[in-house]
């Protein structure tokens, strides 16, 4: 009792000291970050919040620097929610200066992607669709890919849906005759004869450049149309075509006149297929955004020569407050970021809140001014109805499969939830585990089930660094604190179900650790001791007991054998390691590195004992071998 009462008096004042000495730390953080935003230019670039572990926590934009980190710390401002929580936790930031808004929101796109900030929204795609790719060769292919390699080649899409990506590669290739062979063609190879034509030119799929039967010119001239044709611009390919084949017919080269012809057939089939959505033959994206239930949708209508051509979504959880003009900023970002081809109008369904960075970065890479604008009456704002009418259609679809994933929970995970009376299905459990011998090589481990099975991606293990006696209790307090602690920093997931092996005590220590970081109220956590299989519950003085053939205790003992396991054989790893080292640093003239040495050649002490002096001789030299030698075989 009296050992009890010590350890949580040094406890707390521990915390006290911690909590004192953080006080005057975050005063003279503000005291520096005061004089850091006093001091920005007033220029564009990306600034870089930071909380007080050093973790980059939002990453952000502006047309002047000083401006706009200035408006986080004005006084009496009214903020969203969202923006409050992230301004508490801001220790400290850094900023880079840009020469133009387009700059500034590449680096800031890139910057996102690195740091993965806890307060950036970070909109995805419901799934990995495919690329269109035209690589970048003297010769280009086409072909559908997932992977994006930043070699210089063209990229288009993605696709969501997939049969009408490969529909169009299939035309591109029927009209245009590119070839979808690998090899690696040059002028210089084509030359020297070093490839044969195959059956694609036999058939009339590919035009043989190969062998050389099309110039370079002429290839890059249909490669140039394909591109066209995957952006939806039909309209100027059959106006050249129908020109080059006039020209042929007056020249007589009717072969020629024939070959434009079929291009232009098949295109013209393609074409009418496609829905007209405005009489108008003009580019335009038109974006639609729909909320519902924490989740936001952003969706786009790709029109060309007023044909629509595609479409692309990408979805939201709402992690914290956002607001819809945030979401669809990113969403319109995201878009321009990845597509190759820029319109000439974009029509939004509301107004954005910073639109000259995406106006700035549109007007740069397509060398004019593309119009931006919300419209209120008319075609166009039919159009933008239409958007939004599909994103709450897609949003809805996605949400519905969420409720069909959530109702297919395993049965077994349904039982330790029904049995234990837990709040919510522990689809994700995390158990700890101890392992050491009298103290030495202390290590805890923590494994991962989802939905019942072993996540071993998912499972780690931690050298206890603070504990130097036989303490369970102290040991797991760290284990845990170390595994939450890092959790929180990286803004990953936390379990639906802690789950402790030991009894009452490690369960008290470790909700107290939980209590600390501030994750308690969120969490489930429960422990099980071995001796009687009994479960013990936070606030619940009395264990329960479950039946010895109950699903749901047969599940939590597979999760506790399995971090036993996982302790022990790290533990064993150590103790091994530790072993092996001390007994080849004990021979005079080995140190660490020749021990290392002859551990990797030989694999164990038990082959080393083994080796005469000249084959140990051939590893650390015959002065060190002959001591070896003779400290395993001091008879001889």
């Amino acid at each position: 009792m009296v050992i009890q009462f010590y350890k949580e008096f040094t406890f707390c004042n521990f915390l006290l000291i911690f909590r004192f000495k953080n006080i005057l730390l975050n005063i003279h953080i503000n005291l520096e970050l005061k004089e850091k935003v006093k001091n920005l230019p007033s220029t564009p670039g990306v600034y870089l919040f930071k909380n007080k572990n050093n973790k980059v926590i939002y990453v952000g934009k502006a047309t002047s620097l000083k401006n706009r980190v200035s408006s986080y710390f004005q006084s009496g401002k009214h903020f969203d929610a969202k923006t409050v929580a992230l301004v508490k936790n801001i220790a400290d930031l850094e900023y880079i200066v840009t020469d133009t808004e387009a700059e500034a929101l590449i680096l800031e796109d890139n910057l996102i992607k690195k740091y993965k900030p806890k307060y950036n929204v970070m909109l995805r795609d419901d799934k990995t669709y495919p690329y269109i790719r035209i690589t970048n060769e003297e010769y280009p292919r086409i072909f559908s890919t997932r992977k994006v390699v930043r070699d210089g080649s063209k990229y288009f899409g993605p696709y969501a849906d997939v049969k009408s990506m490969k529909r169009l590669i299939k035309l591109v290739r029927t009209i245009f005759k590119l070839r979808s062979c690998k090899l690696k063609l040059t002028d210089e190879s084509i030359k020297e004869g070093r490839f044969k034509i195959c059956l694609d030119y036999q058939i009339k799929k590919c035009d043989g450049p190969c062998e050389g039967f099309i110039s370079r010119k002429d290839y890059l001239e249909n490669v140039k149309r394909a591109i066209s044709l995957i952006n939806g611009k039909t309209y100027q390919i059959e106006k050249e075509l129908l020109k080059q084949m006039e020209i042929c017919s007056e020249e007589l080269k009717f072969e020629q006149a024939a070959y434009y012809r079929n291009q232009y057939i098949a295109l013209k089939e393609y074409s009418e297929h496609q829905k007209v959505v405005t009489t108008e033959l003009i580019d335009r994206d038109v974006f639609g955004f729909a909320s519902e239930e924490d989740y936001s949708c952003v969706l786009v209508f790709n029109i060309r020569d007023g044909k629509l051509i595609g479409k692309r979504h990408f979805l939201m959880k709402n992690k914290v407050e956002t607001t819809p003009t945030d979401i669809l900023q990113k969403g319109i970002e995201k878009l321009y970021l990845e597509s190759e081809f820029i319109p000439d109008e974009v029509l939004l369904p509301f107004p954005l809140e910073e639109d000259k960075f995406i106006s700035e970065y549109l007007k740069e890479k397509k060398g004019k001014v593309v119009e931006i604008f919300v419209p209120k009456i008319g075609d166009k704002k039919k159009l933008v109805n239409l958007a939004n009418e599909n994103a709450q259609f897609q949003l809805k679809e996605y949400l519905l499969t969420l409720m069909k994933k959530e109702a297919e929970i395993p049965k077994r995970v349904l039982n330790v939830q029904k049995e234990l009376r837990l709040s919510k299905p522990p689809k994700v459990i995390e158990c700890f585990d101890n392992s050491h011998i009298q103290g030495s090589d202390y290590v805890s481990s923590v494994v991962v089930f989802k939905d019942g099975k072993p996540y071993k991606s998912g499972y780690r293990r931690f050298k206890i660094k603070t504990v130097n006696q036989n303490d369970d209790f102290a040991a797991m307090r760290e284990a845990v604190w170390r595994r939450y602690k890092r959790l929180i920093e990286e803004n990953q997931t936390l379990p639906d179900l802690i789950l402790i092996d030991g009894g009452k005590g490690q369960l008290n220590e470790v909700v107290s650790v939980l209590k600390e970081l501030g994750i308690y109220d969120n969490l489930q956590v429960i422990s099980i001791a071995k001796k009687l299989e009994e479960i013990y519950l936070p606030g619940v003085s009395e264990p329960v007991v479950l039946p010895r053939n109950s699903p749901a205790l047969q599940i939590l003992q597979q999760i506790r054998d399995e971090a036993h396991r996982f302790a022990i054989s790290y533990h064993r790893k150590l103790r091994t390691k530790r072993t092996i080292t001390t007994e080849l640093l004990d021979i005079k003239g080995v140190g660490s590195k020749t021990a290392n040495k002859l551990l990797s050649q030989f694999g164990s002490i038990a082959q080393i004992k083994e080796k005469s002096i000249e084959e140990l001789e051939k590893v650390v030299g015959k002065k060190i071998a002959i001591k070896i030698f003779e400290y395993f075989h001091p008879s001889k």
